[in-house]
C-alpha cells in the first residue's frame, strides 16, 4: 500500500529532515513491501485572517493534494492512541481490505478543519504531548516504518 504524508510546513535542512528520509529511505526498502513508498506532500501554512479560515483553506489544500487516496489519517491531539502493534494490524486490515494508498495528513499550528476530520477513516493521536509539526513527522514516518516490519515479521520492533 502506497503511503503519503501530507503536512503544512516545510521541514529545513537538519535533524527533522534526516531522520523523516532515514525512515522513508527505510520503508522503500524494507523486506516484504507490504507499505510504501512513502510520498511526501509539504503545504504553505494558510496566510489567512482568522485560525478558522487558516484552518479551513488548510484543509481543503490537504486534501486536494491526497485527492485518491483510499484512506486518509488524520494526526489529531484528540485522536486514537496506538501502541505500534494495534497501529500495525490497522494499516494492515486496511491493506487486506484493498485499500491501494493511504495519506497521512499533518495540519498546521491551528490544527486541522472540519472537511479533513470528516474525511479521515482515523484521527491518530502519536501521543498526548505536544509535538512540534517536524518532530511529529519524523515520529509518524519511523512509526509507518516499524510497522511494516511489524507486518514482515522482522525483528525491528521487539516489543
Amino acid at each position: 500500500m502506497k503511503l503519503t504524508i501530507a503536512a503544512v510546513g516545510r521541514l529545513k535542512d537538519g535533524g527533522e529532515r534526516v531522520l523523516v528520509d532515514r525512515y522513508v529511505s527505510r520503508l522503500a526498502g524494507a523486506r516484504g513491501g507490504a507499505l510504501g513508498p512513502v510520498l511526501e506532500r509539504e503545504l504553505p501554512e494558510s496566510r489567512a485572517g482568522t485560525a478558522t479560515e487558516r484552518r479551513d483553506d488548510e484543509a481543503r489544500r490537504l486534501l486536494a493534494a491526497v485527492a485518491g487516496c483510499d484512506v486518509i489519517v488524520a494526526l489529531d491531539e484528540r485522536g486514537r492512541d496506538f501502541n505500534s502493534q494495534d497501529f500495525a494490524r490497522w494499516l494492515g486490515t486496511r491493506q487486506d481490505s484493498g485499500a491501494r494508498h493511504a495519506a497521512f495528513l499533518i495540519g498546521g499550528p491551528d490544527g486541522h478543519g472540519a472537511e479533513v476530520l470528516a474525511a479521515a477513516a482515523l484521527q491518530l493521536c502519536l501521543g498526548r504531548l505536544t509535538l512540534p509539526h517536524g518532530l511529529a513527522r519524523a515520529v509518524l514516518a519511523e512509526q509507518l516504518y516499524r510497522a511494516a516490519t511489524i507486518l514482515a515479521g522482522h525483528p525491528y520492533h521487539r516489543a
